[in-house]
């Protein structure tokens, strides 16, 4: 019989060990824990009987208080059910720390994808010399965004640090004491996070993680691909968005913005003084010592110091670095040559910025800008915009806008969009003064869709006297109608003598933003993937006819409906008419700590990521380019699924399904994020102001996952009702980037357990939603694995498989106490129920979210 090593790596390293650390949790010595811990292992049995039985959540509740209690009051019950809450958080935590712990050992660290299978690779097909050339142009930016769906506290983070290290270590007494700490440590935040907070809590990962990983990366490409001589490419950039991104957060203030841009600055020094404090320990020698104690102090004073001046240059830096290097080399045979290095290496890295603060704003908050800037400078005297601006013709805006200058003064305005919007371009300058240009220098315009939409910013910027601006002026383009005309937009643009002089400075290049996120939530699982690469091919085209090198960054969230799953295998599929020098792409909420929380995990994803460019640069260079049979085939099923999504969104109960039946009114009580759930502030529900992560944070909650799978079954089904199956199947054998489309499917499929809510079919106002959308589950189920010739989902990832089922069988219990509250809370509310039973439950709901949202590791 044929074993698979990797899933029976993840069951030795990972499910053995959770079983045995989790019994040790399971019977600490507190009472409340010890408690819980008995009763919880017995309600989790219940549950999985109940559903098998076809039991609501509700009546599986009230089965086990009979079983296990007797007659408990209604607060002893629900006393019990907080604490099972509280119990399961933990156990995704401890469950988490050991998968992070055993990540080495499940996943091969020079196996296929990784940097050191590349160089094998090419030195076998004679392609070094091709790879090094690449890798001169290369690069990968993976930017943090300001979406956090995970809600650990620094507490909690640095307990499954520590339970990381005392795991591998196998220090069972050490594991014992911090799970009996984190038995008692709060884990979630009393209050929203503001936007500092959460720019604190993600540049952890920088300076714990991404800084020792990336630069670990390069030494390895120096080394071993270019025998030690300089690269000439910083081949990884890092992005940052809290702080920075404005788009629907009116939180986010100019004065947040500078404070992240000093954080970021500060936190860098700090990491680069600790590197010279022990790099100072082992260059005792004559001549060098002084040097190296002069950047020590300056260091330390530039990371401390609340002065904005810096002591030390980064010119002033790298030249000492570069001198300390030289002494070495000439005068003390390379000793620690190596530890120098890696210190030159991180500086060209990461400067004094560490990462890119890019600023974000929605379009439509800039016509409102706009208007307000008309209004007020042609009252003041200024008229940097004609007065009857909105009258004229769109050629005629586009003149305007492009010849645009002056220097406004934020002063002027009062406070509010206008102001700030204003003082954002100002903060720009000012991060580029203190910690060099590439501190912020992206503006991205998030729902744009036209011309006007990308010169409305850049006459921003040429109106706060900055005539040259040193900044990317990045269009995102979202619904399917933007990215169908998105290459149109861009063509225009191209060929205006103003914005061609600019992006003349900016080295002809144009980062252009595609969001997948969004892209979903408009059109579906299948035609928001199909329409962004159909965007990136037409927009690759008109660029290299005009001479400009486009980069593609691509707006993911975690899941694979919102552009996550299998991402390097995305990158690997996509052909030679879609440009491919930068892959830049989001990173939130908990696929931030599941794929880059350590610094294996880390090295191993970007890795992965280096590697997927250059597998299609360089290996498979041509061969993934669709067949006119094939492409028509994709046409046609991304079609037939928007039109089937389409009509699912348009269904009279969709909102309301949503509104009543799902956690998404829940989402803004959660505290997990500085962020409002939606764009407006409108009462009333509207699914395009509606924030993606709500969305298909929902559908996730509910455990039905919609937006990751809806509307394929329709449409594959349609094709083997006319005896065109062998299509599909075709296509799938063809295409990497079909292929992986209906992998992440599957990952959404299987993250599916529509038994939690089968008492939906009755209900007299959902029951036939509810049964529309588990049909489609099921059509979409069984087409994938006859496409596949699959018999279950997943079969060629069982390590991934098997974490995915563990995870779902430890919130088990977790999503059962979720539902259960949410009736209650439903029959309430058309009772006119007990007020403060009302809150327990609505209570009761929201903290449930939190566990489920971690244990998925990509919900939303």
């Amino acid at each position: 019989m044929h074993r698979e090593p990797k899933l029976d790596r993840f069951n030795e390293s990972v499910l053995a060990k959770y079983q045995i650390y989790n019994s040790i949790f399971l019977t600490l010595p507190f009472s409340d824990i010890s408690k819980t811990g008995a009763l919880l292992p017995l309600f989790q049995d219940v549950c999985e009987e109940g559903f098998k039985e076809n039991k609501n959540p509700s009546e599986i509740v009230e089965r086990f208080f009979k079983k296990y209690h007797q007659n408990p009051t209604e607060e002893e019950k629900n006393n019990l059910l907080f604490r099972f809450i509280q119990f399961i958080e933990r156990q995704v935590v401890l469950f988490d720390a050991i998968e992070d712990a055993s990540f080495p050992i499940v996943n091969n660290m020079d196996g296929r994808g990784t940097l050191r299978n590349v160089k094998e690779e090419a030195e076998a097909k004679n392609k070094t010399e091709e790879l090094r050339d690449y890798l001169k142009r290369f690069k990968v930016r993976p930017t943090l965004t300001a979406h956090p769906t995970q809600f650990y506290p620094g507490a909690v983070l640095g307990i499954i640090t520590d339970l990381d290290k005392a795991v591998q270590e196998n220090d069972v007494i050490g594991i014992k004491k911090l799970l009996s700490q984190l038995g008692k440590t709060p884990f979630f935040n009393k209050e929203k996070p503001t936007p500092f907070d959460e720019a604190v809590s993600l540049i952890w990962y920088f300076e714990n993680v991404f800084y020792h990983s990336a630069s670990k990366i390069y030494n390895y490409i120096q080394q071993n691909i270019f025998e030690g001589e300089d690269v000439g490419n910083q081949v990884i950039n890092l992005g940052f968005w809290p702080g920075g991104d404005r788009d629907g957060n009116p939180f986010v203030t100019t004065d947040i913005t500078l404070k992240v841009a000093r954080r970021l600055r500060s936190t860098i020094l700090l990491n680069y003084y600790r590197d010279i404090r022990k790099l100072k320990r082992r260059i005792t020698f004559e001549g060098i010592d002084e040097i190296v104690s002069e950047i020590e102090s300056a260091l330390y004073k530039g990371a401390v110091s609340r002065e904005e001046e810096l002591q030390l240059s980064l010119e002033d830096f790298k030249s000492k670095l570069q001198q300390i290097k030289q002494i070495i080399i000439e005068k003390h045979n390379s000793l620690f040559l190596d530890e120098v290095d890696d210190i030159i290496n991180k500086v060209n890295l990461y400067g004094y910025y560490f990462a890119t603060l890019d600023i974000r704003q929605d379009a439509t908050v800039h016509q409102e800008v706009l208007d307000e800037i008309i209004k007020v400078t042609n009252a003041n005297g200024t008229k940097i915009l004609p007065e009857n601006y909105n009258d004229l013709s769109p050629e005629e805006q586009i003149d305007v806008l492009r010849n645009a200058q002056g220097k406004l003064n934020p002063d002027d305005f009062e406070e509010g969009i206008t102001k700030s919007t204003i003082s954002s371009v100002y903060a720009m300058q000012t991060i580029q003064e203190r910690n060099g240009e590439n501190g912020a220098n992206r503006y991205i315009i998030s729902n744009c869709g036209s011309v006007q939409g990308v010169l409305t910013p850049f006459a921003f910027l040429r109106s706060c006297g900055w005539e040259k601006p040193s900044v990317d002026v990045i269009p995102l383009f979202e619904t399917v109608p933007d990215l169908q005309s998105a290459h149109k937009t861009m063509e225009v643009l191209y060929n205006d003598p103003v914005y061609s002089e600019h992006l003349k400075r900016r080295d002809n290049k144009q980062t252009i933003m595609l969001g997948f996120s969004d892209g979903t939530k408009d059109g579906g699982y299948l035609m928001a993937n199909w329409s962004i690469y159909k965007a990136k091919e037409a927009i690759t085209e008109v660029s290299r006819k005009n001479g400009i090198k486009v980069i593609f960054f691509d707006g993911r969230g975690g899941p694979p409906a919102r552009g996550g799953g299998k991402t390097h295998q995305f990158y690997a599929s996509l052909g030679p008419g879609i440009e491919n020098e930068e892959i830049q792409l989001t990173v939130q909420g908990q696929t931030i700590s599941s794929n880059f929380g350590t610094q294996d995990s880390c090295r191993y994803n970007l890795e992965q990521l280096l590697s997927s460019g250059v597998s299609n640069e360089i290996f498979s260079k041509g061969t993934n380019k669709l067949s006119e049979e094939d492409r028509n085939t994709m046409n046609d099923l991304a079609e037939i699924s928007y039109d089937t999504y389409t009509g699912f969104k348009q269904h009279e109960k969709f909102i309301p399904y949503l509104e009543k039946m799902s956690t998404l009114k829940y989402y803004a009580k959660t505290n997990i994020g500085s962020r409002p759930s939606k764009r407006n502030k409108s009462a009333k529900l509207n699914l395009k102001d509606l924030r993606a992560i709500p969305f298909v944070g929902s559908w996730s909650q509910l455990k039905q996952n919609v937006p990751g799978f809806f509307g394929v079954g329709t449409a594959i089904k349609k094709y083997e009702k006319e005896g065109k199956l062998d299509k599909v199947i075709q296509l799938y054998n063809n295409s990497i980037f079909f292929k992986t489309l209906l992998e992440n499917s599957m990952m959404s499929l299987t993250k599916s357990f529509f038994e939690l809510t089968s008492y939906m079919q009755d209900d007299k106002e959902f029951g036939d939603f509810w049964k529309l959308i588990h049909a489609e589950y099921k059509r979409s189920k069984a087409m994938i694995l006859k496409v596949t010739g699959y018999k279950e989902l997943m079969e060629n990832q069982p390590a991934g498989r098997a974490s995915i089922q563990a995870r779902e069988n430890i919130v088990l219990p977790l999503l059962t106490i979720q539902q259960h509250a949410l009736r209650k809370v439903q029959e309430l509310q058309e009772n006119d129920g007990n007020k403060d039973l009302l809150e327990i439950y609505e209570k009761m709901v929201t903290r449930s979210l939190y566990g489920n949202i971690n244990a998925s590791r990509n919900s939303a």
